[in-house]
């Protein structure tokens, strides 16, 4: 019995080196653990670089294709680095059947990526201002439509007494896609808008949504029922909206899809490489960049049976210093507009 024990006993020892393949599993599942941690820590560093390696090539291209240099077609590109200060005039160009294609959304912005900061002037498009190549006084949003970018961003520097690196400009025919392309907005729309003249296209978005579709943000860029004031405060909250959306991380995917279906309807005199450093910068911030925002001051006149807005001088004044100061790479301390959102009870 004693014999038979030990020998039952001898047979169960070489069990033991199953043990062997526990420690290299433990090292990996820690491994997995670390490799998951760094991934969720340095999500935005690993989305970027899956970025550069898969889509970056498609996005070049798209943004090459909407390149379109102002004046001379053999006109050089702006030099400015990423990091610098710089200004970018947006232009929203909504042509519609029997219109000429005015600029009906004129932002000077200015962008601080340093400080990762962003301000947005809203120049009203009724301005009554010179337009720089004809010699003539009108509305500022007519410089577009007869000198295209070229004459929007003489007229635009020759009013606010500061320089124009960039434009922008994007035919609201692509918004709506470009909306749905990264999955709706949020827009903080209380009431429901709708037009209800006769003469304007049907419209109705309806008010306190948590998302809204491309179709709706159109519509609610384009609604012209109220005053100009609150429509191109609108534009305002719109573009902040979109900013916001198309910075989360789980949309940088989506970017290439964005750049190709605005096509035709974006163009800019940005080279593709500044578009994808610039947007990687803004990737790698800890939060979307603050926006400021702040419109024209002036009132309403009448000219020969047309109506016009007369901007304050005093107002002008007080924004050219704004500008140069958000403009100044030194500035150690940023004028900060009032910002003029809100100030109409019945904006939507």
């Amino acid at each position: 019995m004693m014999e038979n024990s030990a020998a039952h006993l001898t047979r169960r020892k070489p069990k033991k080196p199953k043990k062997r393949w526990k420690k290299p599993l433990i090292i990996t599942l820690g491994v997995l653990i670390v490799l998951g941690g760094l991934g969720y820590v340095y999500q935005k560093q690993l989305v970027v670089l899956a970025f550069n390696l898969f889509a970056s090539g498609t996005v070049k291209e798209a943004l090459d294709d909407s390149f379109k240099p102002v004046g001379d077609q053999n006109a050089e590109v702006p030099v400015v680095q990423h990091t610098d200060p710089f200004s970018l005039l947006l232009l929203g160009i909504d042509q519609r059947d029997n219109e000429p294609s005015r600029s009906d959304t004129i932002i000077y912005s200015v962008v601080r990526p340093e400080d990762n900061k962003v301000l947005l002037l809203s120049i009203p498009r009724d301005s009554y201002t010179e337009i720089v190549g004809r010699d003539v006084k009108s509305k500022i949003n007519s410089a577009y439509a007869h000198g295209e970018a070229k004459m929007a961003m003489d007229t635009v520097e020759n009013l606010l007494g500061n320089k124009v690196d960039f434009y922008a400009a994007i035919n609201f025919n692509g918004l709506k896609d470009i909306v749905d392309a990264v999955g709706g907005v949020e827009l903080p729309i209380k009431k429901n808008i709708e037009n209800k003249l006769k003469s304007h296209e049907k419209l109705f978005v309806e008010a306190n949504k948590p998302i809204y579709s491309g179709e709706e943000a159109l519509g609610y860029v384009r609604y012209r029922e109220d005053s100009d004031f609150n429509r191109t405060m609108r534009h305002r909250i719109f573009l902040s909206a979109f900013m916001n959306r198309a910075l989360e991380v789980k949309n940088l995917t989506k970017i290439p899809d964005v750049i190709k279906i605005a096509g035709s309807n974006f163009t800019t005199n940005m080279s593709s490489d500044f578009i994808v450093n610039f947007a990687e910068s803004l990737y790698m911030k800890d939060s979307a960049p603050t926006i400021s925002n702040y419109m024209l001051k002036g009132e309403g006149a009448t000219r020969s049976g047309t109506w016009y807005y007369d901007l304050s001088e005093d107002d002008l004044q007080h924004v050219r210093t704004m500008l140069s100061n958000w403009l100044d790479p030194d500035a150690t301390e940023i004028i900060e507009p009032e910002s003029t959102d809100g100030e109409e009870k019945d904006a939507a």
